[in-house]
């Protein structure tokens, strides 16, 4: 196997959007892989212009098909070995399409696409070309909640009866969209933000925390989306209320109206035998409730096997940190874990191996899949008078 830096390009990220910068940083974390080349913007100009203003040298392209083009058929080492798609939702379906065919493994933001007849088409050429695909549920690469999932799904805290996921923001308390605020304007325009605003946005992070970390799945919903700024397109608090597949019940939510919430995603696992607890704000703490006991708090970077609670512990997992403990990582550590590990998978891609790409490092495309499948069966439920709905 090669150990030469990967070679990512960059599909959006151009006329200052935020998500493109957690993200490159993180390409560049470990020094394996690197930034080279980005289709910047829709604009074939500003594409080019933005691309020559780069920090670091990269090649430029005026559109996404040309880089695409571009890089279609050269050999491994000296073609792209990965995208990265940071357009808004309604740009994710083409590019993503285009680079699968043309075999570049893909990592894709969140949420996948705007309707769940794209995702599926994405499913099923993922599995045609056998391509690596992740998805960036960026939570999913913090260190505690790969601890959190071990937990539950060894059964340390008993059958899972009741989670509470929630994701909690006041950015759009006012209506941000009329202040030329390019962030909220996308995200509230239904024809490029999907049938939900804050479902799609922010919605889906609270579900994938439940997924990763249960093993569950949400089987059915009852969905009530809300607009409580006036004349706003989209939804601003999203609330449903789940079947999980055990049998068990969950909270899904979610709230851009909050206000002083930043960006406050928790999750509680209530279980036959204790309660697990994780807030992102506090990413680095993992709270472990049991009957008639002291609270446990564990701490990345501080946390031994077989304590009496634990017992014993992954060795991979057990491995990741490489920071000590009160030394703390943080949003683009948890990019850079995501990235390491679609990083092994698209490896042995290129070397013709085989590679698991199974949702246990990052989210991957049936995840994404997943994710627009239950918006869309909360949107039905909500106009069916928050009706039980399944998620197909």
């Amino acid at each position: 196997m090669s150990n030469r830096p990967l070679n990512v390009g960059l599909i959006g990220g151009g006329g200052g959007a935020f998500i493109v910068q957690p993200h490159q940083r993180a390409i560049n974390f470990d020094g394996t892989r690197r930034v080279v080349a980005a289709a910047l913007h829709p604009d074939p100009a500003t594409a080019t212009r933005e691309a020559a203003a780069w920090p670091y040298p990269i090649k430029g392209y005026e559109s996404y098909d040309a880089m695409i083009a571009d890089q279609a058929g050269k050999p491994v080492g000296e073609r792209l070995d990965y995208a990265l798609i940071v357009t808004p939702n309604f740009v994710h379906f083409d590019p993503a399409m285009k680079c699968i065919k043309a075999g570049i493994p893909v990592f894709c933001e969140k949420p996948l696409t705007v309707t769940l007849e794209e995702s599926d088409k994405l499913v099923q050429a993922v599995k045609e070309h056998k391509v690596p695909f992740a998805v960036s549920h960026t939570y999913l690469g913090h260190w505690t909640t790969r601890l959190a999932r071990h937990i539950v799904r060894s059964g340390l805290i008993g059958e899972v009866r009741w989670v509470d996921s929630y994701y909690l923001q006041g950015w759009l308390a006012d209506k941000a969209e009329d202040s030329n605020n390019m962030q909220a304007e996308w995200r509230v325009d239904p024809k490029r933000a999907g049938a939900s605003c804050c479902g799609g946005d922010i919605g889906t992070h609270a579900l994938m925390q439940l997924r990763y970390i249960t093993g569950l799945e949400v089987t059915r919903v009852r969905g009530q989306l809300e607009t409580f700024v006036g004349g706003r397109q989209l939804d601003d608090h999203f609330t449903t209320y789940c079947q999980l597949s055990n049998g068990g019940k969950a909270m899904v939510r979610a709230s851009q109206i909050c206000i002083g919430h930043k960006n406050d995603l928790r999750i509680e696992v209530n279980g036959t035998r204790g309660t697990l607890y994780w807030e992102q704000e506090q990413p680095e703490r993992l709270v472990i409730m049991l009957p008639n006991q002291p609270d446990r708090a564990y701490w990345r970077g501080a946390v031994s096997a077989n304590d009496g609670f634990l017992g014993d512990l992954p060795e991979d997992l057990m491995a990741e940190p490489n920071i000590p403990a009160g030394h703390p990582e943080a949003f683009h550590d948890a990019f850079a874990r995501l990235h390491r590990g679609f990083e092994a998978d698209v490896r042995a891609y290129n070397d013709g191996k085989p590679f698991s790409n199974d949702g246990s490092k990052y989210a991957n495309v049936v995840d994404g899949r997943i994710g627009i499948a239950f918006v869309e069966a909360a949107v039905r439920s909500h106009l069916k008078d928050m009706a039980w709905v399944d998620v197909p």
